[in-house]
């Protein structure tokens, strides 16, 4: 008798409809087709490319930025020690090294005669030794005779 009473108030066990435990999986809708997940890849790839690409094009900025520093250096370490001499520069033009750490450069000096003659223009340009046909800064200082 005691098992008759038991049955009576279990409850009913559901019924399942089909093979899936979740109803949102039922149907076609099992996962991501192929051409999904290659348009995925390619969206993906692209992103990828184009981050390199911005990288890439940062590194040769810092480059070109560094070397326009390490000439501006050069330059104006000459024009000041045209100052220090405390000597009126000779007019004429003059070419030598002025390495920067690992950057080989050449200095041109190009001394002129300016309107007024108590003074002289000092022009400083710094060359690429690699390129020497490319000018990387040119600097300008006008020198007083005392």
């Amino acid at each position: 008798m005691n098992r008759n009473r038991l049955r009576t108030h279990s409850l009913p066990l559901p019924r399942r409809t089909g093979t899936h435990i979740f109803p949102s999986c039922a149907g076609n809708s099992a996962g991501f087709t192929l051409l999904e997940v290659l348009v995925a890849l390619v969206i993906v790839g692209t992103a990828l490319g184009a981050s390199l690409r911005a990288v890439g094009s940062l590194t040769q900025n810092s480059d070109a930025l560094r070397g326009a520093m390490m000439a501006t250096w050069s330059a104006e370490n000459q024009l000041v020690q045209v100052r220090l001499n405390q000597q009126f520069p000779a007019i004429g033009k003059r070419s030598f090294d002025c390495p920067q750490g690992d950057l080989r450069l050449v200095c041109e000096e190009n001394v002129i005669v300016s309107p007024n003659p108590r003074l002289r223009r000092v022009e400083v340009s710094v060359f690429d030794a690699a390129q020497p046909e490319r000018r990387i800064i040119k600097l300008v200082q006008l020198v007083l005779n005392e």
